[in-house]
């Protein structure tokens, strides 16, 4: 089994995080997939952006929720990360959809709704994703366990996997909720969580691994996917990987 390459926010160490240029660079680096971020506007458009709150990645002020989609359109997405991106903007995701979906890109969609509740997320994004007759490679995922919930039962017809940062009963409770996948922090990756998660047939990926270490201890547990701000240097260590374990 092969570890999957994951373009956290695309290849955000070398671009501007969650814009088109971050994700052109993931594909053209060779990754298997990219995780994007999603928000939704003042009038219900999905957007691709990590925070609540735009003033980290944009000129602009004010939270996601309270801006209209042509509001968030005028904002720059680019310059903070480098004079070069200046102009770059926030798009949507059905923009995203649009430019993947002759990609073979795996695509996990983080629901940024474990702060703000968005009304509704879950069946947006869902009608969007199947729209594009994009379900068959995508998986939702999310902090929020009752979104988790919602979605298995309005869309049992797509993947969930629930993300978390704790270790209290990882895989029962991502199976009560209805997850078929567990996203975790490094720190909570042994070897005896993979193959617990590989009996009970449920994916498990690691967010975010930069470290050449740390990438290489995944690939060594066969973990499903990692999630990585640089798919350049995992798939570097993923070729050595491979020669040395031939």
């Amino acid at each position: 089994m092969t570890t999957k390459i994951i373009a956290h926010r695309g290849a955000s160490k070398l671009a501007p995080e969650n814009t088109m240029p971050a994700f052109r660079l993931a594909h053209e680096l060779g990754s298997d997939g990219i995780e994007t971020d999603v928000q939704l506007t003042k009038d219900n458009v999905p957007v691709l952006i990590h925070d609540e709150h735009v003033k980290r990645t944009t000129n602009g002020i004010g939270y996601i929720k309270d801006l209209t989609i042509n509001q968030v359109k005028q904002l720059d997405a680019g310059s903070w990360f480098s004079k070069k991106y200046a102009g770059t903007s926030i798009i949507t995701l059905e923009e995203f959809l649009h430019w993947i979906k002759p990609k073979p890109l795996y695509l996990n969609i983080e629901l940024k709704n474990n702060k703000i509740d968005y009304k509704n997320i879950e069946t947006i994004v869902y009608e969007m994703v199947k729209h594009y007759q994009l379900l068959n490679r995508t998986t939702l995922s999310t902090f929020n366990p009752n979104s988790v919930k919602r979605i298995n039962k309005l869309h049992s017809d797509i993947k969930v996997a629930f993300l978390t940062s704790r270790n209290k009963n990882l895989i029962s409770y991502a199976q009560s909720l209805g997850a078929n996948a567990l996203h975790v922090k490094y720190r909570l990756l042994n070897r005896l969580l993979v193959e617990q998660c590989q009996k009970a047939n449920m994916k498990i990926r690691v967010y975010t691994l930069n470290r050449p270490s740390r990438i290489l201890k995944s690939y060594a547990l066969k973990c499903d996917g990692i999630f990585t701000d640089v798919p350049n240097i995992a798939q570097h260590y993923r070729k050595l990987f491979k020669e040395k374990n031939k």
